[in-house]
């Protein structure tokens, strides 16, 4: 167990680098030359949470009575997770540093990228269902931000945007699940609902849930048809493509899937849709990665295969299947961040990111071709990188599937073989390419991260033993349920299964050298894009606003009084229906009468409302509707309502004086242009919506009055508010949050009066 010291220690994970946005905008702004201190923050918390035990839980109350609080907790796989975030978010703050360096938001993007880290770290160390929700949302508001960093294009404009509808889109259809999920299971704790299944397992709308959860990890992890936004984000500054769209954000589907197997694992539905969509996304990904030149979108497509891939592992049952899941898990983010660096080093280097013009730069670019090279021997799977322990467990795994998964893990791996021949030799081998300006290697700065990246997989796989008891196990064992017995560089694969990978290697070898010939052909092929979803994408937004028009065309005519009757009718007849067909309507059981100060009053309002419909000139009407104003006020006063009836005044007060200002100056030609019909629809709705609002008011009074509330107030005002006001202490602590919104309300009426009366000066001034 955890000290108290320790334990508390696990806040600091997600809150420093929480604090430190603001921090790193200022400090930024004013000495940009700082920029490469900032990742010290990270590496910081990444020696946190290596040294964090697993089982450490922290916990605050938020929301109580609902069951819901700010509760973390770290065990094998989240630390799996929050040592990528932190680690190679370190490495990309460095690199960024130097890639943006002279950049004038650079203050702006690094503070939007510790904002992002900060919940990343949240969302995989959160407990509770509603506060892992919460930043999951915030890291697609972070990477909206962060790939749309050039707003000035808009191309990375409309990039963001769809990132940011399809995460997001799918993000609600999982808060749906999730809170069926936690009203089922009787808990929002993730801990609480994994260790007792049973109620969430027989509830009647699981179906549902797993679908819902499903679709918004399948839309933040890139799955088939949800994929084409990962491609798209591609526009973004490459510390961003490394970090977000290979090692962490589209990991985080992957990481809610991994995190609810446990529960659902025996669920057929559960494993038919990831088994399915992630095969499917596994051949989508790897037929495009083999047509794109863009090295970056290569390596994007790529990453779609690898997120693919492992949300079939997860779908998959047994043990090897989840240690598969978390070997890849890691290799994956420790050979693509290198290789998205490597591409953002070429393309400020050489100028440009086409892999059919990048040519010959070894020489040129010794180190950067080393770092390139390292991380795409891990990618290919070659012996001594952890990269090859990893496809000897993925073969082992799908291969031992019935069914058309080991074909397509064949030919998968093969076009992955074919990507990394692409993107880590292509450009550094051949003739050398003719270049404006000298090549050269980056700054160190700019080589750090990728080269201390690719070395880790060499390294882990040279040494397997020093991340396979306390990194590897944990992980795969809170994937499971239960240990796994597992050890990391035991060799799993069969006779036949070594000879089918190393058959993968050589299609993969041969498909590598015929590429520059095969490119082409394949670009050719215009209905991969006409039908994809990402033409399916821009169909549904040319028909939202097509479908924006019409009905704005149809319900946005121009006409004031059209809008109010309209909005009349919405509100009062639905309230009418709700009545009639609910059975509302109901008579209090004693009414007591009137005193004859309230008639009179009541008579003056009626009046005032009669005058108001009946009068000619503008300034008899708002006087009449001004009386009716006031009269409601008095009537008020004689009930004991003193504060509303001061409110009443003031709202009176202030809204004749701005309508008689506004209304005196404007061009009015007649004061009523209506027909005779539409003057008896109009008070036919006004009758009718009267109508309502009576009969409404009527039921609520049936009902018995319920003090439960007023007691409570009037007894906990002096020992929890201090004060003897039930009134104040009411508007103050009570309703502290209603109170500070009617503030701002009164606040933003004042500006626009002053805007407005600052307007009529203006003109009169012209005059």
């Amino acid at each position: 167990m955890a000290g108290p010291c320790m334990s508390h220690s696990l806040w600091l994970v997600p809150l420093l680098p929480l604090l430190a946005v603001p921090a790193t905008a200022l400090l930024l702004r004013a000495r940009p030359a700082a920029a490469p201190w900032v990742a010290l923050l990270p590496a910081m918390l990444c020696v946190l949470v290596a040294r964090l035990p697993l089982g450490t839980t922290v916990e605050l109350d938020w929301l109580p009575s609902l069951g819901i609080a700010l509760a973390l907790r770290i065990d094998g796989l989240s630390r799996l997770m929050a040592l990528l975030i932190t680690g190679i978010g370190a490495g990309v703050f460095l690199y960024a540093s130097a890639y943006l360096k002279g950049h004038p938001l650079l203050h702006r993007f690094m503070a939007v990228l510790m904002l992002f880290m900060a919940a990343m770290l949240g969302a995989v160390l959160a407990d509770d269902l509603i506060l892992l929700v919460v930043f999951w949302e915030l890291t697609g508001l972070a990477s909206f931000m962060l790939i749309g960093f050039d707003a000035h294009r808009a191309e990375a404009r409309k990039s963001a945007q769809q990132g940011l509808l399809i995460t997001v889109g799918g993000g609600l259809a999982m808060l749906a699940g999730l809170l069926v999920m936690g009203t089922a299971g009787g808990s929002f704790r993730i801990s609480a609902l994994l260790a007792a299944p049973e109620a969430l397992l027989a509830h009647p709308a699981l179906s549902w849930i797993i679908v819902l959860v499903a679709i918004g990890c399948f839309a933040k992890s890139a799955q088939w048809p949800l994929h084409s936004w990962l491609p798209n984000a591609m526009t973004a500054p490459a510390p961003v493509s490394a970090y977000l769209h290979s090692a962490t954000m589209v990991k985080l589907g992957v990481y809610l899937l991994a995190r609810l197997h446990p529960a659902f694992q025996e669920v057929a539905l559960w494993q038919g849709l990831l088994t399915g969509f992630g095969g499917a996304t596994m051949v989508t990904g790897a037929l495009l990665a083999l047509r794109e030149r863009d090295l970056k979108r290569k390596l994007a497509w790529s990453t779609v295969v690898a997120l693919g891939t492992l949300v079939t592992l997860i779908g998959l049952e047994g043990p090897l299947a989840a240690t598969a899941a978390v070997v890849f898990l890691l290799v994956h983010a420790l050979y693509k961040a290198p290789l998205f660096l490597v591409s953002g080093i070429l393309d400020k280097k050489a100028g440009t990111r086409d892999a059919m013009v990048l040519r010959g730069l070894l020489r040129a670019m010794p180190l950067t071709a080393l770092a390139a090279a390292l991380a795409g021997l891990s990618m290919a799977g070659a012996p001594g990188f952890i990269g090859y322990m990893a496809k000897d467990l993925l073969f082992t795994v799908q291969l031992g599937v019935p069914g058309l998964l080991p074909v397509v893990a064949l030919v998968v791996n093969a076009a992955m073989v074919v990507v990394a021949g692409v993107v880590a030799a292509r450009p550094f081998l051949g003739r050398r390419m003719p270049s404006p300006a000298p090549v050269k290697d980056p700054p160190l700065a700019m080589l750090a991260a990728p080269m201390l990246l690719a070395l880790l997989g060499l390294g882990f796989g040279l040494a397997p033993w020093l991340i396979s008891g306390w990194l590897i196990e944990p992980a795969a064992a809170a994937i499971f349920g239960r240990p796994t017995g597992i050890s990391l560089g035991e060799k799993q694969a069969s006779q036949t299964i070594y000879y089918l990978s190393q058959a993968a290697i050589g299609a993969g070898v041969v498909t590598y050298l015929a590429w520059h010939r095969l490119q082409p052909r394949l670009a050719q092929q215009a209905w991969l894009d006409a039908y994809g979803p990402d033409a399916a994408y821009g169909r549904l937004l040319r028909g939202v606003a097509g479908l924006a028009v019409a009905l704005t065309r149809l319900v946005q005519g121009g006409s004031l009084r059209r809008y109010l009757a309209l909005s009349t009718v919405l509100t009062f007849g639905g309230a009418g229906a709700l009545l009639l067909l609910q059975g509302g309507l109901a008579l209090p059981a004693e009414v007591a009468g009137p005193a004859v100060p309230q008639l009179l009053l009541v008579l003056l309002i009626v009046a005032g409302a009669v005058g108001a419909c009946l009068a000619r000139l503008l300034l008899a009407q708002l006087m009449a509707a001004g009386l009716v104003g006031f009269g409601v006020g008095i009537l008020f006063l004689t009930l004991g309502a003193a504060d509303l009836a001061f409110t009443q005044f003031t709202v009176e007060v202030i809204t004749l004086v701005l309508l008689v200002a506004i209304l005196a100056r404007l061009p009015f030609r007649s004061l009523d242009a209506r027909l005779p019909r539409e003057r008896r629809r109009d008070a036919a709705i006004a009758l009718a919506a009267g109508m309502v609002g009576m009969l409404t008011l009527l039921a609520v009074q049936s009902v018995p009055f319920n003090n439960a509330i007023a007691a409570w107030m009037a007894e906990a005002s002096v020992p929890q508010a201090k004060g003897r006001n039930v009134v104040n202490v009411i508007l103050v602590d009570f309703r502290a949050l209603d109170t500070m919104g009617e503030i701002a309300v009164l606040m933003i009426a004042a500006m626009a009066g002053a805007v407005l009366f600052r307007r009529l000066r203006s003109l009169e001034g012209r005059r």
